[in-house]
């Protein structure tokens, strides 16, 4: 499969240049409290076997919960005006915080795949989504999820 072939970062940005990818993971992020650096990272892995699942489920929910969350919080914030801080300097700065966010998860995802090792689960994508939103404890929508899973099988 090729999804395991290519790092998983790199498959990452390939994937999100998909049509509806970033919708998709948009809304189960901010709908439904699911961490789509974890379910991308299942889809890459194949569906990890369960108890790689759990560590981690475990890793991604300490990570987005001391690193990613207070990072998109900031980030989030800076797009409104925050007088008499200077817009242009305030959007800059909004800049170099989603940068930061995205070397959060990319360092998160990366540590998943590392926690994989060479297992090559060979379940496919929408298969691989239930069982990682199940393993986040908050599962999200069959429909929403296949809307990720969807471009990317």
């Amino acid at each position: 499969r090729g999804r395991r072939l290519m790092s998983i970062w790199s498959w990452t940005l390939e994937a999100y240049a998909r049509p509806d990818v970033p919708d998709a993971c948009l809304a189960l992020q901010d709908a439904h409290g699911q961490n789509t650096p974890f379910l991308l990272w299942a889809i890459w892995a194949e569906g990890p076997p369960a108890e790689v699942l759990a560590k981690g489920a475990a890793l991604a929910k300490a990570w987005e919960a001391e690193v990613l969350s207070p990072i998109r919080t900031v980030r989030r914030r800076l797009k409104e005006d925050f007088a008499p801080v200077d817009a242009g300097a305030r959007l800059a700065l909004r800049e170099d915080i989603k940068a930061a966010e995205l070397r959060a998860e990319r360092l998160l995802m990366e540590t998943l795949a590392d926690l994989v090792g060479q297992h090559k689960g060979g379940v496919p994508a929408l298969a691989a989504l239930e069982a990682a939103s199940a393993a986040w404890g908050r599962t999200a929508p069959l429909d929403a999820l296949a809307r990720l899973a969807g471009p990317l099988t």
